[in-house]
This record gives C-alpha cells, structure tokens and sequence, in this order.
C-alpha cells in the first residue's frame, strides 16, 4: 500500500525511537501507521502487540480494520474489554496471561485489543509486551489511566502515543504529555495544512444556524427536537445525506427521541435514526442492537450514498471513530477544546471517490470546488440567549487548526 509522505515520515520515526508521540490531525491516517507498523514487526518475529482505545465501540473498529491488512496465520487475536466481540474476551488476568503465553510458548503473536479502563487488567497478568499503540493518547492523562498508561510505557520494549490533540500539565513529570519519561518526545507532527493540500481531509467549515426562540432550560428536548428539524430543513438536501448530531447530554436526547415525534420527523424526511449512548445503549431506527450490529451498519450506510441518515450521540462518537460519509455534524452542547476538535474530524474525512478521483490524478489535491464533498460542515444553533460564545470558541479552534497549523493544547484538570 502506497502511504502518505506523512505516514510514510511517521512509521519512519517510529523505527528509528523505541517511545514517542504523533501528533497527526483526525482523519491523517493514525490507523494505518499502527497497522503497517505491527506488520513489519510480524515479518521480522513474533511479539505481543497491545492497542489501546478509549472506548469499547473504537477499540472493536481498530481490531476490524486491523484484520483486513494483518495476515493472521500465526497470529491470536484477544479483546480485553467488557464489551462485546466475537473474538475470544476476557479481563480476568490469569486468563489474559494464559491467553497470551501460550501463543508465545508456540512461537506465535498475540494482538490485544482493550481500553484505557480495562488497560490495568493487563499490566496486573504480568505479560510481557513489545510493542504498545495508544490510540487518541490524551485520554492517557486522565487520573484513572494514568497510572496503567506509565506502568505499561514503562514495561513494553516499545510504545507509541498517537492524538490529534495532546493534553499537557504544568507538572513536566505530571500526567500530561510533556512527561517524556512516560509519553516519549514528539517524533512526527503533521500540520492540518498538509493533510488538506494533499487531499488526505478537507477543510471544516462552521455555520451558524440562528434560532428565533430562547433555549428552554426547563424543557430542552422539545427546544432541542425543534432546533434540530429546522436545521436539517435548510441544507442542501443532496449534501446533507448522513448527519452527525451532538447531544447536550443521555437524558435530553433520550427525552428528545421518546417524547417528541422528532423520529417521525425524520422518517417523513426519508432520514433513518441511530442513536448511541453509555447509559441507554444503541439503536438502529427504533430497534435495539449491540455494539457490534451498530457498527456494521454505521459502516454499511455510512458508504452507501443513497443512505440518508441521522446519528444521535453523546460523547461516545466524538474521539477516533471513523464514520464513513459523514456530511455535517451539528452541536447541541459547548464542548471543551479536544471534544470540539475530535468532533471537528468526524466531518472532514474525504469522500471515498474523491480520493479515488485524486489518487487517479482525475482531481488535483486541493482543487475543492472539483470535490463531490468541499468541506465538512459544522453547525451550532445559536438562540437569543445561548449559543454565540460556542461559535465564537469553535471558530477559533478552527483557526488554530487549519489554518495556522497549531494543535489544540488543553492543561490536565
């Protein structure tokens, strides 16, 4: 597979440091970086590999997209995570030893996927661990991961931090990024600039949809259901096929879905409805589903053009997951910086026949007005007492991104 100069400098200086960070803006290509690393390593000797996501639904889609490059001959493949997956699964230490030793006694790899919550589990089996990836690393400073995050850097042979948006603390032996003894130094930064000059995202673009009503703290589903239709009502409707839809937190949208007729709504509007949240789980339209279900059908429709869809979330979707077609995204809530610039990268993937067309040299890089999708839309409802200091807040996050090229800093809380 042919990688980006960017990939391409990253794996590079991943070969060349045992530990470090890449930093690369959301939709960069991180993945494939960790896949085509793990590969090269497999062609040399076997090993035990860990990725660490922090969400169950994401570690899942690393493990898919691993599995369609890896040659798994020689390779056994567990999940350290409550969730589901048909892999084997276990966050019982003796079994996560067993699991991993015996392949190793054989001769063979291990590939463990897991979470930042369950990463203890593995650091308490006392496997050995050559090679760690930690994916959207900054989750790695929060209070109840550090602690696994160092003892791992500290155990495996090598380990790698990847984040569009690092998190850092005045303390430099603190838990923030800039704890080099845990974290490593930057060994690769990638400029947004670069990405979107050859073609590898485009361009966000935030609209402000101004809302004749005052937000109504006391009943905010139906505000919220109302805001929502009106929206979708002024797209573009042969652009604003699959929407991405931030709620102000589980309880509203529930009460949004169950009290309002905003899913008829939506079904008179030839739009399918997915929600997905921690506390009341996934749903494809009006059916319950697991985990996995939820996933394939987000992919299956996310590149199926004549699919028109809305997706309901809160929080779950905001970090590392890759929704394929996504055409705007829509904020109900303030978010803080690294939320606003993770939710950012959810729309500014590219279209999958713009970069075929791209890759063929039928569309030159950067020659947006060729695109069949020029930006990734970012909309935020503003009231006449609620909303423009998130526009204001999420248009500079924008600024420093993209057109300056500076990643989004946030301090440990």
């Amino acid at each position: 597979m042919q990688l980006r100069p960017h990939q391409q400098r990253a794996l590079d200086a991943i070969a060349q440091n045992d530990k470090g960070q890449i930093i690369i803006p959301t939709g960069g290509g991180k993945t494939l970086i960790m896949i085509m690393d793990t590969i090269r390593r497999l062609q040399q000797q076997s090993g035990t590999f860990v990725v660490v996501a922090p969400r169950i639904l994401l570690a899942n889609q690393l493990c898919s997209e691993f599995m369609e490059m890896v040659d798994t001959k020689n390779v056994h493949i567990m999940h350290v995570h409550s969730g589901e997956t048909h892999y084997f699964s276990s966050t019982k230490v003796d079994q996560i030893a067993l699991f991993n030793n015996t392949a190793r006694a054989a001769g063979e790899s291990c590939i463990i996927f897991t979470t930042y919550h369950s990463l203890n589990r593995i650091v308490d089996s006392g496997i050995d661990i050559d090679v760690a990836y930690f994916d959207e690393s900054h989750n790695a400073c929060g209070r109840a991961f550090f602690v696994p995050v160092a003892s791992v850097s500290e155990i495996a042979n090598n380990a790698y931090f990847f984040t569009a948006t690092p998190r850092v603390s005045r303390d430099p032996y603190g838990r923030g990024m800039n704890n080099h003894v845990v974290y490593g130094k930057q060994i690769e930064i990638v400029p947004a600039q670069e990405l979107i000059e050859g073609g590898s995202i485009i361009p966000p673009q935030v609209v402000t949809a101004e809302i004749d009503a005052e937000r109504n703290k006391l009943n905010p589903a139906f505000t919220d259901a109302d805001t929502v239709i009106g929206i979708v009502d002024n797209l573009e409707q042969d652009k604003s096929q699959k929407l991405l839809i931030a709620a102000p937190s589980s309880k509203v949208l529930w009460n949004m879905l169950s009290q309002t007729d905003i899913l008829e709504q939506f079904k008179n509007r030839g739009y399918n409805v997915l929600h997905i949240t921690s506390k009341y789980g996934a749903y494809v339209n009006k059916t319950k589903v697991n985990r996995e279900v939820f996933f394939d059908v987000l992919n299956k429709w996310g590149r199926d053009k004549s699919k028109k869809f809305v997706l309901f979330h809160y929080s779950i979707l905001s970090e590392g997951m890759n929704v394929p077609g996504l055409t705007h995204c829509v904020l109900l809530r303030n978010l803080n910086i690294v939320e606003m610039a993770q939710t950012i990268g959810r729309v500014i993937r590219m279209d999958v026949e713009d970069a075929q067309d791209i890759a063929s040299g039928k569309i030159t890089a950067g020659a947006f007005q060729m695109y069949r999708k020029p930006a990734g839309f970012v909309t935020v409802p503003v009231y006449k007492n609620h909303g423009k200091q998130i526009t204001q807040r999420l248009q500079s996050v924008v600024d420093s991104i993209f057109i300056k090229g500076i990643p989004p800093l946030s301090y440990c809380s």
